[in-house]
């Protein structure tokens, strides 16, 4: 059984944090940028990095030209945003399909290594998974490309981050800047509000064999066999990134809004995922073998 666009279904899953978490400014207009092939030219690593930076890199900059969308954006690409409260520019976001600066970079590092970032950009500012971390007074000398650059209207306090861009290198970034404009590449500023980087290449990869996804919903329960008839072995609290080894038909399930057989077994949990809570647009999972 399929079913498309799995991005805009049930309030109950990614997409709801998605919509009810918002990130950016919509304030001083910066001018579009006017050519985007020749912005697209210009999105690449500009420095040495390994390859799991680079490919961070290159997501972010697959979305040179997509519009700036306060709330917009999944780990799919781009979505409708909402209206900023404050008006100005992103008074109609609603009818703008495209990325805030956070969902941008968690659409990187998702697409790129299989990287899942938090919502929300203070809580990306303090993910536990980094695997280095740089303070404002170090500037961008330390700093790789796919590093994540942030800024915070109180840069001691990572809470308070509000901003949060991709580093090229050469003092470049990618990002989704404000509400009328662009995907760009940008200097990076190291203004008063420059609250340094975090480095997040370098994570563990799926295992071999594995394909990695994400969840979506809370509380979702982990089964001993693909069926709900025996008590969950495990719950995942919330969204959450899962690697998949082989899916299989088993026990029909109706759950939010969706009706489904398909389960995944997922090897860390030694337990089976019903296919309605993957992220995913299909209901069977490309790319991954049956059981």
């Amino acid at each position: 059984m399929h079913r498309a666009h799995r991005t805009l279904a049930t309030a109950g899953g990614l997409l709801l944090a998605t919509a009810l978490t918002w990130t950016g400014t919509a304030t001083a207009a910066v001018p579009p940028v006017s050519s985007a092939a020749a912005a697209a030219a210009d999105c690449r690593p500009l420095a040495d990095a390994p390859a799991q930076a680079q490919a961070i890199v290159n997501a972010a900059c697959s979305q040179i030209g997509v519009p700036y969308s306060w709330g917009g954006g999944s780990v799919h690409g781009p979505t409708y945003g909402q209206d900023y409260p404050g008006g100005g520019p992103g008074a109609h976001d609603s009818q703008v399909r495209g990325f805030d600066c956070s969902h941008l970079v968690q659409y990187a590092a998702w697409q790129g290594a299989g990287i899942a970032l938090p919502e929300g950009t203070w809580n990306q500012a303090r993910w536990s998974g980094a695997t280095a971390r740089f303070t404002r007074a170090q500037g961008t000398a330390p700093l790789q490309p796919g590093d994540l650059l942030l800024w915070g209207s109180d840069p001691a306090n990572l809470g308070s981050v509000h901003h949060i861009a991709v580093y090229l290198g050469n003092g470049r970034m990618v990002e989704a800047r404000e509400s009328g404009t662009l995907v760009m590449v940008s200097d990076v500023r190291l203004d008063s509000q420059y609250a340094g980087a975090l480095r997040i290449a370098g994570t563990q990869q799926p295992p071999a064999g594995t394909k990695r996804f994400m969840t979506w919903g809370t509380h979702v329960g982990l089964r001993p066999d693909p069926g709900t008839q025996k008590p969950p072995v495990a719950r995942l609290p919330g969204p959450t990134a899962v690697d998949v080894l082989c899916q299989a038909h088993g026990e029909t399930v109706t759950a939010e809004g969706y009706t489904n057989d398909a389960w995944s077994y997922l090897p860390k949990y030694k337990a089976w995922i019903s296919n309605i809570y993957i992220n995913d647009p299909a209901a069977w999972l490309p790319g991954v073998p049956t059981c």
